[in-house]
């Protein structure tokens, strides 16, 4: 039984009151159709706050989703939205650049004895949209990436009790975010799986670890603290929460868990060797994240102006995926992944949070003793 002494020292905190849940514990939202409801309502019935990408989705399918969210779970979830989802001018990008990624990726395209796509539409924002169907339907939590809200968007936030939440890779990306506003701040450290969240400067200058940015804005910023990047059990929590964080935003291992909607190879590549490795790189999507590590990415690796802008680099490669899976060539798809991979050990995302849950207790306690 846990003690009234030791729930005061890490349950109750900041981030467990703003966010109404019971332990300062997030679930990463992933995008990409990987975020489930079943997962999302899973962390937060367990008294975490589980978490939804939607940046891919329409207002419509938004709206779909919260309904759904709200039939399965009577406690607080984040939706996540990405502030810019796009990297190509309205005019979209010139022969020469398509001709140049031709080059590039033609030969693995010739492996898959799949024809090259036709040059990519321009991609129209849908933010404003998706941001709408927010405020209407108002979850407890709405977090957002790549880049800052505008005063007035927060202040609609603000007015219907939706707590904000901000995503930093430096120091002076925390600044900006605060200096708007927002309630709560991620520390997205580059152990981190996924897409690096930088707006500031090029994702590839914005590689700061988790703990070093922790402490790094902790001492120049008050805003509440959510460290992510390389933490997937009690250890973890408990050294984010002893450096400064209200609490702890973990992907890679609910990714992992049989709710999250990875393909079943994904999930068990994240608990094998493979895991050991992985690789920041564009050559999927665009935008630099890190995956396990491909044979493409090893490959493209120095060629990244060669790729197509997000998210046109995603569409393009949308046919290499589908193609490898079925041929199961697996060193051709990109399996996301943190750093911390190798030491997953739970399947399922009851058991997972129980265990963290555990965990960070055990380490308060010995704290303690």
């Amino acid at each position: 039984m846990i003690g009234l002494n030791l729930k005061a020292m890490w349950y109750n905190n900041k981030a467990t009151e703003m966010l109404g849940i019971q332990y300062p514990i997030l679930q990463g939202p992933f995008g990409g159709n990987l975020s489930t409801v079943e997962l999302v309502a899973t962390v937060s019935n367990a008294g975490g706050l589980g978490g939804y990408g939607a940046y891919t989705l329409s207002a419509q399918e938004i709206y779909e989703v919260d309904k759904q969210l709200k039939a399965a779970t009577d406690k607080p979830y984040n939706i996540n939205l990405w502030v810019s989802d796009h990297d190509n001018a309205a005019a979209g990008i010139s022969n020469e650049r398509y001709e140049q990624t031709r080059q590039l990726f033609q030969p693995y395209f010739d492996e898959l004895d799949i024809p090259f796509p036709a040059k990519p539409a321009p991609f129209k924002t849908r933010f404003e949209n998706q941001v709408q169907v927010i405020l209407d339907t108002k979850p407890k939590v709405f977090s957002f990436m790549f880049g800052t809200l505008s005063a007035d968007m927060l202040e609609e936030f603000r007015k219907r009790g939706i707590v904000t939440v901000g995503a930093a890779t430096t120091l002076d990306e925390a600044i900006a975010l605060e200096n708007t506003g927002v309630d709560m701040i991620i520390a997205s450290g580059f152990e981190a799986g996924g897409h690096r969240p930088s707006f500031l400067a090029p994702a590839e200058m914005s590689t700061t670890g988790t703990f070093a940015l922790v402490q790094l804005i902790k001492d120049k910023v008050k805003t509440p603290i959510i460290a992510a990047g390389g933490i997937a059990n009690g250890k973890g929590v408990a050294a984010a929460l002893a450096l400064g964080a209200s609490a702890a935003q973990i992907g890679t291992a609910f990714l992992a868990t049989d709710e999250s909607n990875a393909l079943p190879v994904h999930r068990q590549m994240l608990f094998s060797d493979a895991a050991k490795y992985t690789t920041l790189s564009r050559a999927f999507t665009g935008r630099l994240g890190r995956g396990l590590t491909s044979r493409i990415a090893k490959e493209i690796m120095g060629k990244e102006n060669q790729v197509l802008p997000f998210p046109l680099q995603t569409t393009l490669m949308s046919s290499i995926r589908k193609a490898a899976i079925e041929q199961e060539k697996w060193d051709m798809i990109l399996f996301w992944g943190g750093q911390i991979a190798p030491v997953l050990k739970h399947t399922k995302a009851k058991e997972l949070m129980e265990a963290i849950v555990q965990e960070t207790t055990g380490y308060f306690e010995a704290l303690k003793g």
